[in-house]
């Protein structure tokens, strides 16, 4: 979808003060313009206010009055009569949402706002958040460079579309126009699913070892890492995964027919297959760890630093210094204390100097792929 110049937007208003809501306002204010919100909660709208990044509404009338942008960031089972609110509170604004699941949301709103209104609705979804909630984890860096998925409904003026994927982009977002469709199917396998798994290995582990005081102590990082998402808010997900049911229950069973197929191999003691399934894996999160820029590949390091302030800071500083780009960067902390391990992601044409880079400053980086 194009992003032309279209009517500038210089007031928008945000209604749910969670972490992505809050986190918009922050982008917005950021990019010079007027903030005003508000939440069925007061403390949340409280703190949401306190960062500066809005001011607080009376009420959800009142903040979307004169906006040229609302943007609906509730629970979701709140979106649709927000935006249906919304449309009809502010006749000339431009409505959107923030929900992961856009078909059912979709269908309410048409359900129940006006014909005329309808045009005005753009959903949309920020790829951003994670496993914390709440104003106080809000910054405006969680939108620098997602993706921000603009799927249009059929009744959404195609002008309103561009205005919001412009808008999108002026706060630091990557827009991407995308079938509503075709959000959800997607969003089952790469963001949907992962929640899913991640509650239920936590789940299994907490089960079966219920009795063993140290299963936590013997936890590396590769059970942390995929664990990570088990602390995500319950309530939000049950409502986000029943919204999006059919295509997250079609991607539970293309996973458990992989996770047999697996298991199988194991239990039947093929080495070569199991090690020809761990290949196509490593590839294919080889590839995706890749910026659509990184044509050559990519190169990942492994780095022992300290568990300590001002850690990771250094060696990005050191790798900065050197004239290394960071395309990716992760930290996983030992179980035992003292120490951690980054796994730094670079274009594989820079493989060789970043090792020299690393090496020049005291570290002992190890190739892993």
């Amino acid at each position: 979808m194009p992003s032309p110049e279209g009517p500038r937007v210089q007031r928008v208003a945000v209604i749910g003060t969670g972490l992505i809501g809050t986190s918009v306002a922050l982008a917005a204010r950021r990019a010079g313009v007027v903030v005003v919100g508000w939440d069925v909660d007061a403390d949340v709208l409280a703190a949401a206010a306190s960062g500066g990044g809005l001011t607080a509404a009376a009420s959800a009338a009142d903040a979307v009055a004169r906006a040229d942008v609302v943007v609906v960031a509730t629970p979701i089972g709140a979106v649709p009569d927000g935006v249906v609110a919304a449309l009809a509170a502010a006749p000339t604004a431009i409505v959107t949402d923030v929900a992961s699941v856009k078909t059912r949301v979709i269908d309410d709103v048409r359900a129940k706002a006006s014909a005329a209104d309808l045009p005005r609705f753009v959903p949309g979804h920020p790829m951003g958040g994670g496993e914390r909630s709440g104003p106080e984890h809000a910054s405006a860096s969680v939108l620098d460079g997602i993706v921000w998925v603009v799927a249009p409904a059929p009744e959404t003026d195609p002008a309103a579309a561009s205005t919001l994927f412009a808008w999108a982009e002026a706060v630091g977002a990557r827009p991407v126009a995308m079938e509503p469709e075709r959000h959800d199917r997607l969003v089952a396998f790469v963001s949907h699913l992962p929640q899913v798994a991640s509650t239920t290995l936590m789940g299994t582990a907490a089960d079966r070892e219920a009795g063993e005081a140290d299963a936590l102590l013997l936890a590396a990082g590769g059970f942390r890492d995929l664990t990570r998402l088990a602390a995500s808010h319950p309530s939000l997900w049950s409502e986000i995964l029943v919204a999006n049911r059919e295509e997250v229950a079609s991607a539970i069973d293309l996973f458990v027919q992989r996770l047999e197929s697996l298991r199988d191999r194991i239990a039947e003691a093929d080495a070569p297959g199991v090690e020809s399934t761990f290949e196509a894996a490593k590839q294919a999160r080889l590839g995706l760890a890749t910026k659509p820029t990184v044509r050559s590949g990519v190169a990942v390091w492994q780095v022992e630093i300290p568990d300590e302030p001002g850690a990771l800071a250094r060696i990005t500083a050191v790798l900065g210094e050197g004239g290394v780009n960071i395309e990716d960067l992760q930290i996983v902390h030992s179980p035992e204390g003292g120490k951690g391990t980054v796994h730094l992601t670079v274009a594989a044409e820079t493989a060789g100097s970043t090792a020299a880079v690393l090496s020049g400053a005291g570290y002992d980086p190890t190739r892993l792929a």
